[in-house]
């Protein structure tokens, strides 16, 4: 039996999570079929839950008396270790849920920015006929001042308590508009990581250099 091939290339390594804490949440389910379908296009997923994500309010005296708290600390670890990230995210008022913005602010400390130069897509999961995309807008902010490339095209699933069969889309169309998604993104972070051309040329079109949100972060209030 021939061995594996010592000249293919790696394989892209996407660390997947939901922005939710609840144990049954669409967000919960939509990552979980992320992280399958990325799977069988070839990907190492790292599938986590938030509670093991989990921080307390970010207070720059804690941080200063204390350092940053272990889940911090395990995001990057996973960050470092990833080439890409996808978060399926809920919508509260209107914008990203609290916690998650949180946690965002408590990895944005470490040095150098794990967040830097990382591809990430942004999918969410909504009861509303807007699928919570409101609340991926307001994601994309924090996480591209912190230098993620974050994909330009975002998967809203609306009226989601009623879109899945099982832990699948229902709706044929649907179903292949997220599947398509989820592999153009992959493309193109794979095409990053093994091709710098392709990389230098993402980043031209975002019209930052590389490297300019490694060291961004809001000064201490």
């Amino acid at each position: 039996m021939a061995g594996p091939d010592p000249h293919a290339a790696p394989k892209l390594r996407v660390l997947v999570f939901a922005g939710s804490l609840r144990a049954e949440s669409l967000n919960r389910k939509l990552a979980a079929l992320a992280a399958r379908h990325a799977a069988a296009l070839g990907a190492t997923v790292d599938l986590v839950s938030l509670r093991d994500l989990d921080v307390p309010s970010y207070d720059a005296d804690r941080e200063a008396a204390e350092g940053i708290p272990p889940g911090a600390q395990e995001l990057r670890r996973r960050l470092t270790e990833s080439d890409a990230f996808i978060i399926a995210s809920p919508e509260h008022n209107a914008s990203m849920p609290g916690h998650l913005k949180n946690l965002i602010d408590w990895t944005s400390r470490f040095r150098p920015q794990p967040f830097d130069g990382r591809h990430g897509l942004l999918l969410s999961a909504s009861p509303s006929m807007a699928g919570g995309n409101r609340g991926l807008w307001a994601l994309r902010v924090p996480l591209e001042h912190l230098g993620a490339r974050v994909f330009p095209d975002m998967f809203s699933l609306a009226m989601a308590h009623k879109a899945f069969a099982g832990d699948d889309i229902a709706e044929p169309a649907l179903r292949g508009r997220f599947e398509k998604c989820v592999a153009a993104f992959l493309s193109l972070a794979e095409a990053a990581k093994h091709y710098p051309c392709i990389k230098r040329a993402w980043v031209e079109f975002l019209g930052e250099p590389a490297g300019a949100g490694a060291d961004r972060v809001d000064p201490l209030p």
